[in-house]
């Protein structure tokens, strides 16, 4: 449903701000952004005649940011397989089909790091125009690698900075709205190790520099130790997996006000699926399985900023799951307020939309989801999604 002027009626209003939740709440919303928030009867004496969406079994709370996802891949249990198959016009309605999984579990914005034939650029403006459902996405076109680096088959391959600087010229020159760069081996490709280094320093600093001029971030895939250091060094915005993170690391991290994204429901899931993963991406599960997760409690424990991204669409990592993310944060000790600012705020502010997503306040676009329980008390409320309101249309979800 799209109109110009909604009140939203609710049980519970979650604002994301740290304040307190907010007992039969209400929200304007006119021409798809917030225009107040407040107690129903203030809200609705403000705003007579606007069109009523009764919510008031329901809880509201910030539409969910998911940082790192791949709209053209589904799961698959063969990643690298399913890839080299995949023609333009499958990633392309892969695409849209994953977008709207992805809005109908209650994400409202998604960061794709990585399609084929950059198709998450044309899936976004899709969206934009109104030609299909899905959440507002941030694409990153095609990553970018070394030659026979990590994920080559779905990348730019480009070796020293002159090739770097036209791969990130082209992905700029397609829509880009991100850069993604490969520092490292990764699980997923046969013939790399994760923890080996690949893009240099210099390299991936011609990224972020070309990047930066463009007023776009860069986010790095980091396994390994060295890889990790390398990428900070280049001054990249947000690392994702970090699954070696030394405390030189750490430190470094500190200090370059990086956005760490630990994508831990990829190799959740890989784990738990060991005997029907290709042989090589079986035994590298194994190897980085727990080194990862203390990783991720070495980040929390020192109190820097964490980004919930599931890495959506790797092996059995459906994009209508992207929850299992913030539930492998709580069950590896994070607070759930936590958690929900990971996919919230926190997120908001590496993306560099602070001031427009995120929490739910005056200004800001409408991204709400509905679901009938507080996920402070269980994270795993946000398994069941009854409708999610995305720039101010509203979609009830069928169960």
């Amino acid at each position: 449903m799209n109109a110009a002027r909604i009140i939203l009626l609710t049980k519970l209003l979650i604002d994301g701000t740290g304040h307190a939740a907010l007992r039969n709440g209400a929200m304007l919303i006119e021409n798809g952004r917030i225009a107040a928030v407040g107690p129903r009867a203030r809200i609705e004496r403000s705003a007579r005649g606007a069109h009523v969406v009764d919510a008031s079994e329901l809880v509201a709370l910030a539409g969910l940011i998911n940082m790192h996802a791949h709209l053209d891949m589904d799961g698959s249990p063969d990643f690298m397989t399913s890839a080299l198959l995949m023609t333009e016009q499958t990633s392309t309605l892969m695409g849209v089909r994953s977008a709207r999984d992805a809005l109908h579990a209650g994400i409202t914005t998604l960061r794709d790091l990585g399609t084929k034939f950059a198709t998450g650029i044309s899936v976004r403006d899709a969206i934009k125009r109104g030609w299909t459902d899905g959440p507002r996405v941030l694409a990153a076109g095609r990553v970018v690698c070394m030659t026979g680096g990590h994920c080559w088959f779905i990348a730019r391959e480009a070796d020293g900075p002159h090739e770097m600087r036209k791969a990130v010229r082209e992905n700029l020159k397609l829509g880009a709205d991100c850069i993604k760069v490969i520092a490292t081996g990764g699980v997923l490709s046969p013939g790399v190790e994760v923890g080996s280094s690949q893009l240099d320093v210099d390299e991936m600093e011609i990224a972020v520099r070309e990047a930066h001029k463009a007023r776009r971030r860069v986010a790095a895939h980091a396994i390994g130790t060295a890889g990790i250091i390398n990428a900070l060094r280049a001054g990249v915005d947000t690392l994702e997996h970090g699954c070696y993170l030394d405390d030189k690391a750490l430190a470094l991290l500190r200090s370059s006000k990086a956005t760490y994204v630990p994508t831990l429901a990829a190799p959740h899931n890989l784990y738990a699926h060991l005997s029907e993963l290709p042989e090589y991406a079986a035994r590298k599960t194994r190897e980085v399985y727990e080194a990862h997760r203390e990783s991720f409690r070495r980040v929390m424990k020192a109190n820097l900023p964490i980004g919930a991204g599931a890495d959506s669409g790797t092996p059995f990592n459906f994009h209508s799951k992207f929850v299992t993310e913030l539930e492998c944060m709580v069950a590896l000790g994070m607070p759930t307020e936590e958690a929900l600012a990971a996919t919230g705020p926190t997120a908001a502010t590496a993306l560099g939309l602070a001031g427009e997503i995120g929490t739910l306040e005056a200004g800001k676009s409408a991204d709400v989801v509905l679901i009938d329980e507080d996920p402070r008390k269980d994270i795993k409320a946000l398994r069941t999604v009854r409708a999610v309101v995305a720039c101010g249309n509203v979609y009830r979800i069928k169960q």
